[in-house]
């Protein structure tokens, strides 16, 4: 199984690590650490060498209630990340998690080879952005916006909805002249999900297989793993970990991860044992 991005072929065949670089002063995790270019840089070196097969790089923090933020904002915080990180011909692809299309194109000019959008694309001009290019695609379910998301999430069937959108949405990328190998799919943990919509979520990953393509899973640190254990976002470490790798274990193919070292390791254990 691979993913086709811009000039990388991602081997999914095993899971993989992404690793998180929240270019934000306000990211729900790691808010502020990282939101200089310098920092960001030395952040992401950091995590190549830790292990990580792509770089996810965000400007705008999609937390609970988060602010928007002005498309000239996002754009200065992450396109000078990128074309750094670019300009020393690092070995893996660079995602850009948005769901504004100015910054899509950016970002692929400046040499990302991923779009990584929480709206799945939906937003005006979004599919037209990726189309033209040879960027893959992750297409992530959220109900409601990142101000509305947790106030109420209802459904009648989480699983046979997120699996319907998410259907809904590769054939939209599809029908566009998105070519298959190119697409990912992502259900949204934590995205308009109570913790009981959150596990039915997890425990269902085979059947979102079904809709052949590979899977992206981001639990990392999430609220859902602090109801679990009673840790705040600081100390959840271990169950991140244990978050990846039962998702790993039901079939996802890359981890969205903070914590990169520790989750690599835990999945090569994994993939020894399988």
């Amino acid at each position: 199984m691979q993913l086709h991005c811009g000039r990388f072929r991602l081997d999914l065949d095993t899971p993989k690590v992404m690793g998180i670089i929240n270019v934000t002063p306000d990211s729900f995790s790691d808010g502020g650490q990282f939101n200089q270019v310098d920092f960001a840089v030395a952040h992401a070196l950091a995590l190549i060498e830790q292990g990580a097969a792509v770089l996810d790089i965000g400007g705008e923090s999609t937390r609970p209630n988060a602010v928007p933020v002005p498309l000239a904002e996002e754009l200065q915080r992450v396109i000078p990340v990128i074309e750094a990180l670019v300009a020393r011909d690092i070995p893996v692809p660079i995602s850009i998690d948005t769901y504004k299309p100015e910054v899509m194109r950016a970002a692929i000019a400046a040499g990302a080879s991923i779009v990584n959008d929480v709206r799945g694309l939906q937003e005006p001009g979004a599919l037209e952005a990726v189309v033209n290019s040879d960027a893959g695609v992750c297409v992530m379910h959220m109900q409601g916006t990142p101000q509305t998301m947790q106030l109420e999430p209802h459904y009648d069937d989480v699983v046979a909805e997120v699996k319907q959108f998410l259907r809904m949405q590769r054939d939209a990328c599809l029908a566009a002249g998105i070519a298959h190998e190119r697409i990912m799919l992502d259900p949204g943990f934590g995205f308009g999900k109570t913790r009981a919509h959150n596990i039915a979520l997890a425990k269902a990953l085979p059947q979102l297989l079904e809709l052949n393509c590979p899977l992206l899973v981001g639990l990392s640190r999430k609220s859902v793993l602090g109801q679990m254990t009673g840790n705040d976002v600081d100390a959840r470490l271990h169950a991140s970990v244990a978050a990846a790798v039962i998702s790993a274990m039901q079939g996802a193919r890359l981890l969205r991860v903070h914590d990169v070292k520790a989750t690599v390791e835990a999945l090569k254990v994994v993939a020894a044992l399988q």
